[in-house]
């Protein structure tokens, strides 16, 4: 025989008038619906659990610092910088001790190093950021939209100037040029060279 916990047990009224069946039941057409609005069903109160002993703290995964990957070519093992041939090899005690040498000395340099030096740096980060963004909403946007908005006028204004005086001038200077024939000889050719040689 199965026991079942109070805590799974549920309970059912079976009545014949009960909210749920007057909730499931469709409405009655138009014509005979009463004038009076019918009152709307109450929301089940949730049951009150038991006042409970303040919880322990309990310990949290790990957080991911670095969930965009930024860093992953900083995950440097042992084997990425020492490596031993299988035939030439130091005794294994020594193999191990270098092992946990190089492991400990990178771990706790790289604490010594951040207890130092990440606040301060994340300092001037967060300050430079702060600048940049600055910069950006008070200086930058403001004149890419005030260009934005006189751009066209003197775009039009340097086509004016541009068809009235530039294009004329370089349009003559073409046609001048444009009966410019430089021809040279074989003869000529070979003076040129000798001059260069001597």
């Amino acid at each position: 025989m199965m026991m079942v916990s109070e805590d799974c047990l549920v309970e059912c009224k079976i009545d014949d008038d009960s909210d749920e069946e007057q909730i499931n039941t469709p409405p009655p057409p138009p014509e005979f619906a009463s004038k009076a609005p019918t009152p709307a069903p109450e929301p089940p109160t949730p049951p009150t659990a038991p006042p409970t002993a303040p919880a322990t703290p309990t310990p949290t995964l790990p957080v991911n610092r670095d969930p965009y990957g930024i860093n992953q070519h900083l995950k440097v093992e042992v084997s990425d910088v020492l490596a031993e041939p299988a035939t030439p090899h130091s005794i294994d005690q020594v193999w191990l001790y270098s092992v946990a040498g190089f492991e400990t000395t990178r771990i706790w340099t790289y604490r010594c190093l951040s207890l130092l030096l990440a606040v301060p740096f994340a300092l001037l980060c967060g300050i430079f950021l702060a600048i940049l963004a600055c910069l950006h909403v008070w200086f930058v946007v403001p004149c890419l939209q005030l260009s934005n908005t006189f751009l066209p006028c003197l775009r039009s204004l340097c086509m004016c100037a541009v068809n009235a005086f530039i294009a004329p001038f370089c349009t003559s200077l073409a046609l001048c040029c444009s009966q410019i024939i430089i021809s040279l000889s074989h003869r000529d050719w070979h003076q040129v060279r000798d001059k260069e040689t001597v």
